[in-house]
């Protein structure tokens, strides 16, 4: 058995819960690295993957005989089968956080199942460290990232459409060996100050604040990056933001370590926009892995600790209604005695000539 399946059936007998339903696509990749749609039963004795004819090739491929998973065809499977799998289970889990309340009728009609229990997204709470192997991959989309903002630093011509440089972002992702983690923002002028704006036909224009929040995802791991560039000159009010921005975001990667308090760390940086003057918007930062945004949230409402090999993004941003935005955000690898920049591009004032 392979040994993220091996941690998770060791896990649940700690709980008292015999068996689980994994239907996230994502945590079943994790689990097996099956990238097909179906679902991961973990029953008393066996690990089954059900799906249809479809996908059946595919897994076949996927599987090696050391997974012991169990490859069953939909079609294949009588009612009298789904009512025997969890039959001598007095508890089975399930993902309370993925699975609607359709679903979880869908499940205790289906399999007949005892107590359907919830298991506090213990394969997301897996997740957030990261192995050997999951770190280079994330190093090699943070990589990628960066050479594509380079890239793109010397595409930007004025005229162009915000749509236009989130096409060719995500076009240089899929030309270099990966694909968008995320729909890019490209946010310019007054675009810039709404924190998840849509690119849109606006053309870029002298004096223009951009921001532009982009992530390549390789081999299923994702980067998340985001610069605010210029164009002609810096607008003085403009410069004052920057600045604040930077400085907070290098104040709270100085606190990164593991055993730092998520928590502490937000609150250093939310005080110190406040007495500036301007108000947190949003989370100072989250999880970066399989998805660009993974546990732990980075917020002063957190309770967590950091812990060695964890991945998170750090994303300050001050956004002025109607005027212009500014953020900064890099992907970091936590260590034991501080965190390691995985997204290196230059912060300092860029300026489109």
């Amino acid at each position: 058995m392979n040994d993220r399946l091996r941690w998770l059936r060791n896990y649940l007998k700690t709980q008292k819960i015999q068996g689980m339903i994994v239907s996230n696509p994502v945590n079943v990749y994790y689990l097996t690295n099956i990238e097909a749609e179906g679902i991961l039963l973990l029953t008393l004795k066996e690990n089954i993957y059900l799906t249809d004819d479809r996908y059946i090739e595919k897994v076949q491929r996927t599987l090696m005989i050391d997974d012991e998973i169990i490859l069953s065809n939909i079609k294949d499977v009588s009612l009298e089968d789904y009512e025997g799998m969890f039959m001598f289970c007095e508890n089975v889990g399930f993902e309370e956080n993925y699975v609607t309340y359709a679903g979880y009728k869908e499940f205790m009609h289906k399999y007949k199942i005892h107590s359907l229990v919830e298991t506090e997204g213990i394969i997301e709470k897996q997740r957030q460290i990261k192995d050997e192997k999951e770190i280079e991959y994330i190093k090699k989309a943070c990589q990628i990232t960066d050479d594509c903002f380079t890239y793109i630093l010397n595409y930007i011509k004025r005229g162009m459409t915000e749509k236009q440089i989130a096409d060719e972002i995500e076009r240089y992702f899929k030309v270099n060996g990966g694909v968008p983690a995320f729909e890019t923002i490209v946010a310019s002028g007054t675009n810039s100050s709404m924190p998840h704006a849509v690119p849109t036909d606006r053309q870029i224009s002298e004096g223009d604040a951009i921001t532009i929040d982009m992530g390549c995802s390789y081999n299923g791991y994702c980067a998340d990056m985001t610069r605010t560039i210029f164009v002609g000159k810096v607008d003085e009010n403009v410069k004052q933001i920057y600045d604040l921005v930077l400085d907070n975001q290098q104040i709270a990667l100085d606190e990164i370590k593991e055993g730092a308090s998520i928590k502490i760390i937000s609150r250093i940086v939310e005080g110190n926009f406040k007495v500036n003057g301007y108000d947190f918007m949003h989370a100072l930062g989250h999880g970066v892995g399989m998805n660009v945004h993974e546990t732990p949230v980075i917020s002063s409402k957190s309770e967590k600790i950091l812990k060695e090999n964890m991945v998170i993004a750090i994303e300050p941003g001050i956004y002025i209604p109607g005027m212009y935005g500014v953020r900064i955000e890099d992907t970091v690898l936590v260590t034991k005695e501080g965190c390691i920049p995985l997204t290196k591009s230059s912060k300092e004032y860029c300026i489109i000539k």
